[in-house]
């Protein structure tokens, strides 16, 4: 009798409930609103930003290269979660299939530890700029910054390939206490011990988060050095401006993933969890184009440019016309 209980408790499920919001029926119509606003200004700001980067020509260096391909990453990354659940807001649906939940995991996991590298990189590109002015150019060429940019993508997929190949069966309950397929919650579910899938993938996900922010610290450390024995005040001011943005980005991003992910369960609720997720899956994506754009003065000055090129070329065409 024991054994057939056993065995009906460890039936593979084949779907989960993301709990999400669930507890608070009253503001699904609001949250539905809030999140599609937020949606919408991410992938405004964003594609704002790759249009910018891909059409000045005062645009087409390595910072900003970078910084396109943060733009085109925050574009996927808020994609991944926010359509899947604006849908379940709106219908009342929260089941996803495990599949479907694994894919989503995939991306989600993949775009993170793309992320981290690419803010790395980043921030490499300003120690060379600010600590080694004269051989940036050789170092920063164009190749040299393609596969930066391609080994950031492929390294964070293929160590995500390798996690998700790991996952082990899922057994009930099938109700994930979260708005998406997250890995902590997942890992929660599955039917057999864990210990050692948890420790591979522990080593694997340091590469993708540990490695990157070090190296991040590490040219900081080095950039705030060369800052503080400059003896021109214009010269810092200037180093500290072009630091400026991505400094913001990194403590924000990193801050809520070492919220998220380093400080134990125990010391923070599930619904702190989801605060903490809601930061750094919609709001970060959402304020790093404002960010750039407001504090960055060749941002600006491309907009502008662009701007005037639309209007110049609306007023021809209306000219013409007449």
């Amino acid at each position: 009798m024991n054994i057939i209980s056993k065995w009906r408790n460890q039936t593979t499920i084949i779907e989960f409930i993301l709990l999400g919001f669930g507890d608070l029926p009253a503001l699904q119509i609001l949250l539905f609103q809030l999140l599609l606003v937020i949606y919408i200004v991410t992938l405004a700001g964003n594609i704002l930003i790759i249009v910018l980067v891909v059409v000045d020509q005062h645009l087409h260096t390595p910072m900003y290269f970078f910084l396109g391909n943060l733009s085109c990453l925050e574009t996927c990354y808020t994609s991944t979660i926010l359509p899947r659940m604006l849908a379940s807001l709106l219908t009342g649906d929260r089941t996803i299939s495990v599949s479907g939940c694994l894919v989503q995991l995939y991306f989600f996991g993949s775009l993170v530890g793309t992320e981290c590298y690419l803010l790395a990189a980043m921030s490499y590109d300003r120690y060379l700029a600010i600590c080694k002015p004269l051989h940036y150019s050789t170092h920063m060429n164009d190749r040299f910054c393609l596969h930066l940019a391609a080994g950031s993508w492929l390294s964070a997929f293929l160590v995500v390939t390798i996690i998700i190949f790991l996952i082990l069966t899922f057994c009930g309950p099938n109700e994930i206490d979260h708005f998406f397929c997250d890995f902590t919650p997942l890992l929660r579910l599955a039917c057999s011990d864990t210990y050692l899938f948890e420790k591979v993938s522990f080593f694997l996900s340091s590469t993708l988060t540990l490695v990157p922010f070090l190296l991040t610290v590490v040219s900081y450390i080095y950039i705030l050095s060369a800052i503080l024995n400059r003896p021109s005040t214009a010269g810092s001011q200037k180093a500290i401006s072009t630091c400026s943005s991505h400094l913001i980005v990194v403590t924000t991003f990193y801050g809520t993933l070492i919220a998220m992910y380093v400080v134990p369960a125990a010391d923070h609720s599930l619904n702190l969890n989801k605060v903490f997720s809601i930061f750094y899956t919609m709001m970060t994506p959402m304020a790093n184009p404002l960010i750039y754009s407001l504090r960055n003065r060749e941002v600006r000055k491309a907009l502008k440019r662009l701007v005037g090129r639309k209007f110049a070329s609306c007023w021809k065409e209306k000219n013409g016309k007449m």
